[in-house]
């Protein structure tokens, strides 16, 4: 049985979980990529809101991803390890909430499997914890990683900017534990959090974790 990462999220603030692993694994759907137990994190507001508004962009085109919230949050290591990828240069794309934006993008999908990691993953760092063990942090923002290949980082440490990148229709950050840095051929590692404090969907207060998995729909921030 694959052993379970223990990491810390990797950010401070609030951010909204999708595509949780605590739903469905695969939780993306698939688990080529390392994907099988990958979760994403929204950056939003007190308010659980991913931007400050919508306007007629929102619903018939694409808006620019610096309107998001999580647009330029820090992204932190979420455990201790060594920078095996840090792959930057890849542009930050305008985001598409808009079911007529969305359409077109989704086509294009087949397209960018065939371009390969560096299409779907965009600006993205991986670090390795120990042997067989690594943990990928895609969708940065251009120009905003700030470690290189052969570092030694805390956890905690920033590592980059929340960017759009890649295979992305708003700005976040996708997480996943995985077997290989070769995204190619990588196995999906089982994660859990520590420390961290969830406002479950479903629930009128927040609870503290000591350790967990949070669920989908679920507002979540570190302490």
């Amino acid at each position: 049985m694959n052993r379970t990462v223990r990491l810390r999220l990797p950010f401070t603030g609030t951010w909204l979980v999708q595509n949780s692993p605590a739903r469905r694994v695969p939780s993306h759907g698939t688990e080529l990529l390392g994907s099988s137990w990958a979760i994403d994190f929204v950056g939003v507001d007190g308010s659980g809101r991913s931007a400050p508004g919508r306007d007629w962009r929102t619903v018939l085109a694409t808006e620019p991803p610096e309107r998001f919230f999580a647009f330029g949050r820090a992204i932190l290591a979420p455990a201790g390890g060594v920078v095996v990828a840090a792959h930057d240069g890849e542009e930050d794309h305008a985001a598409r909430r808009s079911q007529l934006a969305l359409l077109p993008y989704m086509l294009g999908q087949p397209g960018r499997l065939r371009r390969g990691a560096a299409a779907l993953a965009g600006n993205h760092v991986v670090l390795q914890l120990e042997p067989g063990v690594f943990v990928a942090l895609v969708h940065l923002r251009c120009g905003s990683i700030r470690v290189a290949v052969g570092d030694t980082v805390a956890a905690g440490r920033l590592l980059a900017e929340c960017g759009n990148s890649g295979n992305s229709t708003q700005p976040h950050v996708h997480v996943q534990a995985m077997d290989s840095m070769d995204l190619a051929v990588a196995r999906g590692l089982p994660l859990r959090f520590s420390s961290f404090r969830e406002w479950p969907r479903r629930s009128s207060g927040p609870v503290d974790r000591g350790s967990g998995l949070p669920g989908e729909g679920s507002v979540v921030e570190p302490f």
